[in-house]
């Protein structure tokens, strides 16, 4: 059982969590929270509520943390840097611990009166409370009523436990211990949606020789891929990831194959997709090679104002995969800069795709070295938009959506 759970706590590495503490005793064990976060790899951003000040320091969370704590809702360094919107997205995950029964009630009643209440309103993934509270206060109709709205919405409970508590009484209210709320939060990220499949992934772009010191490429960071391949790990499939030079670091668990050229990645390509379920295409392969690379460096000559390349085209992969006999779920990717729903349809059609993610370049705010994107899914049933959000948000919901289709 514990190598179980140690396996299951690696679903916190790399993950965003933000951890929110309002006004209880409890506020203490805060502090562990955020140090085992950071032992796990999580990276942690801390919101405060006044009182909880009087428990414990924010330089206490923001030494532990790397991070600087934010508390005040109309700070303007923060409004600069992170705002509770640019907040809110930034997490995979939203902790409140303590929660004290003030806050479950400003939660249940949508309040956005202060920085924590403001960034849940903003907020749209999983929210995970751990409250802390007298036993009276627990048991209150009021309290259990404000509880029950919130878990119909979605919201999860983490305790409370039950036993002596700091006023003396003994009873449900305690704050669950750190080691449960990691257990809970690794859970989150544990969906074994893909258990028992391989998930081919291609990422990044490739490089195409022109000379030992050149080449040709496609603009690519391989953040989507490698979030992707994260993802597919998280819903319990066996990743392999084929990917171009990028500066990223694998997920653990994942097979990593390093190529640089297309001709590369098409071989390596073709040897994992026989036993493959699902073929995801991210990676930005050149569509055209020189045909004759030179063994050593082309000079400037003076004499010479331009030089020619005659080009070859590559092989198309997508295409190669959706064409073989047995192929798996197939799913390709379309960065356009005009036309998006009508390209991203003629690309499903014309490669036979599954699915095809189409998602508008031309925007420097998502897509290209941004963390955020916005993208169409399109199948030949459907079209459905996922708004902007985090690229690592954006890979569980493309992850979930093709689970689903297996389904």
């Amino acid at each position: 059982m514990k190598s179980l759970f140690l396996k299951k706590l690696n679903y916190l590495t790399n993950k965003n969590i933000l951890l929110a503490v309002t006004g209880g005793i409890a506020a203490y064990k805060s502090a562990e929270i955020v140090r085992k976060l950071k032992k796990e790899g999580s990276n942690v951003r801390v919101v405060m509520t006044k009182s909880s000040q009087e428990f414990i320091t924010p330089l206490t969370l923001q030494a532990l943390s790397g991070n600087p704590v934010k508390i005040e809702l109309l700070d303007p360094k923060s409004e600069e840097a992170m705002g509770h919107i640019e907040l809110s997205r930034w997490a995979d995950v939203m902790l409140i611990a303590p929660c004290t029964a003030n806050t479950v009630a400003k939660l249940a009643s949508g309040e956005g009166d202060d920085l924590l209440s403001t960034v849940t309103l903003a907020y749209e993934g999983t929210l995970i409370l751990a409250p802390a509270m007298n036993q009276v206060m627990w048991r209150d109709a009021r309290t259990q009523k404000n509880i029950k709205k919130l878990k119909k919405e979605g919201t999860i409970i983490c305790g409370p436990a039950s036993g002596e508590q700091a006023c003396g009484e003994v009873g449900p209210g305690r704050m669950v211990e750190p080691e449960e709320i990691l257990k809970n939060l690794s859970l989150i990220f544990d969906t074994e949606k893909l258990s028992g499949k391989k998930v081919l992934i291609t990422a990044g772009p490739t490089q195409e020789p022109i000379d030992p010191v050149r080449y040709i490429s496609n603009r690519s960071s391989g953040k989507m891929g490698f979030s992707l391949a994260e993802a597919a790990l998280e819903a319990g499939a066996k990743v392999v990831l084929i990917s171009g030079p990028v500066s990223l670091d694998c997920p653990k668990n994942v097979h990593l194959v390093k190529i640089k050229t297309a001709e590369e990645m098409l071989k390596s390509v073709m040897h994992h997709v026989k036993d493959s379920d699902i073929f995801i295409s991210t990676a930005a392969v050149a569509d055209y090679r020189p045909k004759f690379p030179k063994e050593s460096k082309i000079k400037k000559l003076r004499t010479k104002k331009s030089i020619s390349l005659e080009m070859n085209e590559t092989t198309d992969i997508l295409r190669e995969v959706s064409n073989l006999k047995e192929k798996p779920f197939v799913v390709g990717f379309a960065a356009e800069t005009d036309n998006l729903l009508k390209n991203s349809q003629e690309k499903l059609r014309k490669k036979k795709l599954d699915l095809v993610v189409g998602n508008d370049v031309s925007s420097e705010e998502i897509g290209f070295d941004s963390d955020y994107n916005e993208v169409l899914l399109i199948t030949n049933e459907e079209e459905i938009f996922v708004k902007k959000c985090s690229k690592t948000i954006l890979s569980r919901k493309i992850i979930k959506f093709i689970s689903n289709k297996l389904k």
